[in-house]
């Protein structure tokens, strides 16, 4: 199977850190469970809490690593940065998902 690299897409600070942390580590692993590699850049998180960097530097770590992406998935709930990881994407041709089960369907033919 070819591995097929998902980037997550989600809330951050909008709501609570930590919950929309929690949500994305447990996507993440829903998609190891089906066999798909995650990206999951809210696992910064714990880097910002001993070594802070403003929000644009994080922006540009996670936009150069959804340009290495096959996918992205974006989890519900408001993000300005969420939208702007969705809005790189569709302009790079990088396939948009709002569930796994829409990934797997989409990547069916490769297991």
């Amino acid at each position: 199977m070819k591995m097929i690299r998902v980037y997550i897409a989600s809330p951050y600070t909008l709501g609570s850190e930590g919950e929309n942390t929690r949500a994305s580590i447990d996507a993440s692993n829903d998609l190891i469970n089906e066999g798909f590699i995650p990206f999951c850049p809210l696992l910064t998180h714990f880097q910002h809490m001993v070594h802070p960097q403003p929000y644009e530097t994080w922006m540009k770590i996670d936009i150069e690593w959804l340009s290495v992406c096959h996918a992205l998935l974006r989890l519900p709930g408001k993000s300005y940065g969420a939208e702007k990881e969705v809005e790189f994407a569709r302009e790079n041709e990088i396939p948009v998902f709002y569930t796994i089960e829409q990934l797997k369907e989409y990547y069916h033919d490769l297991a």
